[in-house]
């Protein structure tokens, strides 16, 4: 096997998108399976759709070209107006805020001659992307724009939490939305299918039984990928969480002090570090950095190894309790979410999948 490499279980990705698949049925959820954490690697993306995936969704344009479309497509990033074409060219839905986006959209759509949808986005507070919550008229000004475009549809509104301002998903700001979306609904004469409540920082809503009734789509990534609760930073106990693993292979392995000598600076990312002396310890350098992944974010499978730290192309972990290991032995890892998404983006790191047939009960 080429090293280092990210490897992809499709057969735990199938049972984790059937088991959130199943809770969205029962809740009257449609989900759409966010790929950009894996680049829409095309064999997780096939292992997903013959999970029976409705929707996919992803924010780059490059990746969601990459995407079949035999299911509908969502641009999940605002669109820039200059690339307006892109975004009717690769995907059916976008979530859009903007009104000269939304005019971009509708020029391209009608060049194109292709309808599209969009999900007017309504900031709930987190503060990211949307029209702020409480500007009920420009949040009805814009959909007013997308309802005079002939080429474009409304199909509803959505929100994004937790991203950037940390704010979780609750009966209050869930509320608002359907407030809203119930008010588009009677003062313009909308149909308003889809109901977007959010990414994956609202499924221990939906799983509880406490997704607010109205709420009909939910943009699944993490959650699906790494069966994490996102909104609170613990694992689901149904799901897997070792869908995938990162390997790379050691380059050295060397007998050092554990605390470095000299006149004390900034290293290369400008970072002050500072390294408690714990006396002699036998340390490996791996041929992967943080060029390729976050360092802060893997978790070694053999427990006796532990993460010291990385620089653009090297990752140092402490092989004092398992001095088994010699060069050319290859370690695995577990990656979290950020590790996960600088693997895949990666050039330098191989793609690898796997099946097998061991299947979790929940």
């Amino acid at each position: 096997m080429k090293a280092p490499c990210i490897i992809a279980n499709l057969a735990k990705i199938r049972e984790n998108a059937r088991c959130v698949l199943a809770a969205c049925e029962k809740n009257g959820v449609t989900m759409a399976a966010v790929t950009k954490v894996v680049c829409a690697y095309p064999p997780i993306v096939e292992a997903l759709l013959e999970a029976g995936v409705p929707m996919l969704a992803d924010s780059r344009a490059h990746n969601l070209a990459r995407l079949p479309q035999t299911r509908p497509r969502l641009s999940l990033r605002p669109s820039d107006p200059l690339m307006a074409s892109e975004t009717i060219e690769h995907s059916e839905y976008s979530l859009q805020s903007e009104l000269i986006a939304i005019r971009a959209l509708g020029k391209a759509a009608q060049g194109l001659e292709k309808h599209h949808s969009v999900i007017l986005l309504i900031d709930l507070g987190d503060l990211r992307e949307g029209l702020y919550h409480r500007d009920r008229d420009g949040i009805k000004k814009a959909a007013i724009a997308i309802r005079e475009e002939p080429w474009l549809k409304m199909a509803g509104v959505g929100t994004n939490l937790t991203c950037f301002g940390g704010i979780l998903p609750d009966d209050r700001n869930l509320g608002t939305l359907l407030k809203i979306a119930r008010s588009l609904q009677r003062e313009l004469d909308l149909s308003l299918p889809v109901i977007s409540g959010g990414n994956s920082s609202s499924l221990h809503l939906l799983f509880e039984g406490r997704l607010p009734r109205g709420i009909t789509h939910l943009r699944i990534g993490e959650g699906l990928f790494l069966g994490r609760d996102t909104a609170h930073g613990c694992p689901f106990p149904f799901l897997h969480q070792d869908a995938f693993t990162l390997v790379a292979r050691l380059v050295e392995v060397q007998d050092k002090p554990s605390k470095p000598e000299g006149t004390s600076g900034p290293n290369a990312f400008g970072e002050y570090v500072a390294f408690p002396d714990q006396g002699p310890m036998r340390r490996g350098i791996l041929a992967i950095g943080r060029q390729d992944t976050d360092a802060e974010g893997l978790s070694p499978r053999d427990g006796r190894v532990r993460v010291l730290g990385a620089s653009s192309d090297h990752l140092i972990v402490d092989l004092s309790r398992a001095p088994e290991y010699q060069v050319g032995d290859a370690l695995a890892f577990t990656p979290d979410y950020g590790a996960l998404l600088k693997a895949y983006t990666s050039q330098y790191v191989f793609r690898e999948r796997e099946e097998d047939e061991w299947t979790r009960f929940w």
